[in-house]
């Protein structure tokens, strides 16, 4: 069993700017990003120029802090928005949505691919592969914020957080979403594959890896569980996902080709 340190979620403050552990870790997941991106650009089949990936790295941060946290107040904080429709601005008191993040992203792409040229899955087969790292940076940075814990264990992995030993649940996250997920996509996709496979097996992957997470997880306070006494939020919005990535694997290789002809 671990005790959990109670770590400061700043780790320093000048006058009235404060520099937060999440906060850094969304920093580094955008670099991780940013420095594979330009490895994959340099590769004969990339659809974009290493001079391009600068400009397809800032139209993913605006999709996924504008997506993300506009999900959240849609898919789990709507009543805290219908009381003040401010509150979408209060990005300090937490709150960001993978899934909302993720449609940000998507349109962000699709902006970025009519910008240069190609079709929007070419971009999103490029990018995937270098979101995993990020997703499990961001994971971390819930651990260290002391969020969004699982239920209570009896393993001997269990951590003691304020008198209850509990699961990690956000490194398991950081695990599955993060580092495994990460693994599955890069490997698969160091060959060219067909159109809209990789973007696919990035949905159809972690879709069951949160879907299966969800079963240890705590659900938000303000939802609880949504019917049948298991389902959550998150469930919900990870199984058209788990159907979509196995839908567009299918296409890609039985349809679409490596070229999406």
């Amino acid at each position: 069993m671990f005790t959990y340190p109670e770590f400061d979620p700043v780790i320093f403050a000048i006058g009235i700017f404060k520099v937060r552990w999440y906060g850094l870790m969304y920093v580094i997941g955008f670099i991780l990003a940013w420095w594979l991106a330009r490895r994959r650009a340099a590769k004969a089949w990339s659809p974009i120029t290493v001079e391009q990936v600068d400009d397809l790295v800032f139209y993913a941060m605006l999709g996924v802090i504008l997506g993300g946290r506009i999900g959240y107040t849609l898919f789990y904080g709507f009543s805290e928005l219908l009381k003040d429709p401010l509150y979408v601005f209060r990005i300090t008191e937490g709150g960001m949505s993978f899934h909302g993040g993720l449609l940000g992203v998507l349109l962000a792409m699709w902006l970025f691919a009519r910008r240069v040229g190609k079709r929007l899955w070419a971009i999103t087969d490029f990018m995937v592969p270098l979101v995993p790292l990020g997703l499990g940076t961001g994971r971390i940075g819930n651990f260290i914020n002391g969020e969004l814990w699982g239920k209570p264990t009896d393993l001997p992995w269990g951590v003691l957080y304020r008198g209850q030993v509990l699961h990690p649940s956000q490194l398991y996250e950081a695990l599955l979403e993060g580092l495994v997920l990460f693994l599955i996509v890069w490997i698969y996709s160091d060959k060219q594959r067909p159109y809209m496979a990789v973007s696919g097996m990035f949905l159809l992957f972690y879709g069951i890896f949160r879907f299966l997470i969800e079963f240890v997880r705590v659900p938000d306070a303000q939802l609880n569980y949504l019917f049948s006494g298991w389902v959550t939020m998150g469930q919900i919005l990870s199984a058209p996902m788990i159907l979509a990535g196995a839908l567009m694997i299918y296409l890609g290789y039985f349809r679409y080709g490596k070229r999406g002809e």
